[in-house]
């Protein structure tokens, strides 16, 4: 009864990871890089050494497989025409790197082109407001937006941090030296007893900014890269196969 527990316990890990993999796959495929257009696939594979020492690990999870080895994941891609390099062109992660590296940054693309979504829609939603934005802002001159910038303390265009009860804002410096000797606002003496470091605000304008897309794509490139540092499989009857995807 043990024994087919323990058994039971191997195959159920393996359709666990089996089923990771595939909600990985799903998530890549709309992930592709953009000068080729490859997006990433994934499939589990056993080492040609398995069917010598599988049985040893039987008893317990794939974990302890995949830390021996005797399973891995290879990982290919496949181009928008169809062509992929799997079986001619993989490379070898271990379980671990699968989970730790990986798998999250496959949900994190995901979760950044959901987010980059919702802030299309919402671009759409506010189109109707900016109209009465612009008119508001042709009314600042330049002169009330270099005020609106300038820190009120020592009135250069620093970065400026807010703080976090009466909203008042000065650049970092000022801060400090003001923090220094006074425990009060000094536009309109609120108490900072109160305030730590962590508790301001930094002041940011648009071109400190970097939208959500932009750090997507950063981010595929950088698991490209990670993908491409991993161990090559490449078949000995394949060696001499060209394919013109590679690079």
């Amino acid at each position: 009864m043990y024994v087919a527990t323990m058994r039971k316990s191997f195959k159920d890990s393996l359709k666990v990871l089996e089923a990771d993999i595939q909600h990985a796959n799903t998530l890549a495929s709309d992930c592709s890089r953009e000068y080729d257009g490859a997006c990433l696939q994934m499939r589990m594979s056993y080492s040609p050494a398995a069917h010598l020492f599988l049985f040893l690990v039987q008893w317990t999870d794939c974990n302890l497989a995949g830390a021996l080895g005797l399973l891995r994941i290879l990982i290919y891609k496949v181009y928008v025409d169809g062509t992929t390099t799997m079986s001619t062109h993989e490379r070898k992660a271990s379980i671990r790197e699968f989970y730790a590296v990986i798998y999250p940054s496959i949900l994190q693309l995901q979760r950044g082109v959901t987010d980059t979504e919702d802030k299309k829609q919402k671009a759409v939603c506010m189109e109707r407001y900016r109209r009465r934005d612009d008119e508001e802002h042709r009314q600042c001159s330049d002169v009330d937006t270099e005020r609106e910038e300038e820190c009120g303390i020592c009135m250069e265009m620093n970065s400026k941090i807010v703080l976090p009860y009466c909203n008042h804002a000065m650049c970092l410096k000022c801060y400090r030296e003001w923090r220094s000797r006074s425990q009060s606002c000094p536009f309109c003496r609120d108490s900072l007893k109160r305030v730590n470091s962590g508790d301001l605000w930094l002041f940011t304008d648009s071109k400190d900014i970097v939208d959500m897309a932009t750090v997507t794509r950063e981010n595929l490139r950088r698991l490209f890269l990670y993908i491409d540092k991993l161990p090559l499989i490449v078949p000995d009857s394949l060696f001499d196969t060209y394919d013109s995807h590679l690079r």
